[in-house]
């Protein structure tokens, strides 16, 4: 006995885990498939109708309106992302795949939710550029921005600052108390360092207890030393009862200016470290006596 496939096909539509739309020349919902409250959190009788911009985000409807004229005008897209608002005021990913039908007189897309696939893509990322314990800049990113930031100093002729700043006995507070308490220092070390510099400069983990701090908006000696005692007096603030009474540890920065200290990064990098060894040294040795 033959099949009757096109009794068969509203069904199959129906069965299919990515959301199908007709949308006419208007731009007006004319079908979706079920999938398409799973998607967006709407029953199909709630969008038949409806403009489809309505729930597109907002930030992506310039790139969504040239893709409906490229599909309209008979060239297919099998790769266009956007996102839309959900129902439940979410915002959710999604790949489409559309071609216009002169049979019919509308656009057909199939969309398939790729949030989870974009949220992972981002994340990696901000990773290639990013501590992932701290969230701050790696050093590939840190360099980076000192590559830029030197090459401006020397264009308008100004200074700029780098600091270099390790956590005193940080080994000890790994070592009595665990890594994981030891992690949330670090965090707290880069949330304070983040609000001493705000947008104007750039706070990196090198690794382990080591930050550098790039300044760009400090143009004078005093300046400088007015913003590390900022951040020595922000760093001695006591960590709060989550630490379970563990004492904030001191820190010992160096410092590096351009051009006095050095013209390129590694010059620069070079003098801050040494400048910080060279406190710690002095901080040790007078604790001795």
């Amino acid at each position: 006995m033959p099949v009757d496939l096109q009794a068969l096909y509203p069904r199959l539509i129906h069965l299919m885990l990515d959301a199908v739309f007709v949308v006419d020349r208007d731009n007006t919902i004319v079908f979706v498939s079920d999938a398409c409250e799973a998607l967006l959190g709407y029953q199909a009788c709630e969008l038949i109708g409806t403009p489809i911009t309505r729930y597109m985000h907002p930030d992506d409807l310039e790139a969504t309106r040239a893709s409906i004229v490229r599909v309209m005008n008979g060239q297919p897209h099998f790769d266009f992302r956007n996102r839309y608002i959900r129902k439940d005021g979410a915002v959710v990913h999604i790949l489409w795949a559309a071609f216009w039908s002169d049979e019919v007189g509308a656009r057909i897309g199939v969309a398939r939710n790729v949030t989870a696939l974009t949220e992972a893509e981002q994340e990696l990322r901000f990773l290639a550029h990013h501590d992932p314990l701290t969230r701050l800049s790696n050093r590939s990113l840190f360099n980076q921005r000192l590559a830029a930031a030197l090459q401006a100093a020397q264009r308008q002729q100004q200074p700029l600052a780098l600091l270099f700043l390790d956590v005193n006995g940080f080994k000890a507070i790994n070592d009595l108390h665990g890594h994981a308490l030891g992690d949330r220092v670090l965090c707290a070390v880069a949330r304070r360092l983040e609000s001493c510099v705000g947008s104007s400069g750039t706070v990196a983990r090198m690794g382990g207890d080591e930050f550098t701090i790039l300044l760009t908006d400090s143009h004078t000696a005093a300046a400088v030393s007015e913003r590390m005692a900022q951040i020595l007096a922000v760093m001695a603030e006591p960590l709060g009862d989550a630490f379970g009474g563990l004492a904030m540890p001191s820190c010992s920065i160096g410092v590096a200016c351009y051009p006095a200290d050095g013209l390129d990064a590694d010059a620069l990098l070079s003098h801050a470290d040494g400048d910080m060894y060279e406190k710690k040294r002095r901080k040790y040795s007078a604790e001795a006596r």
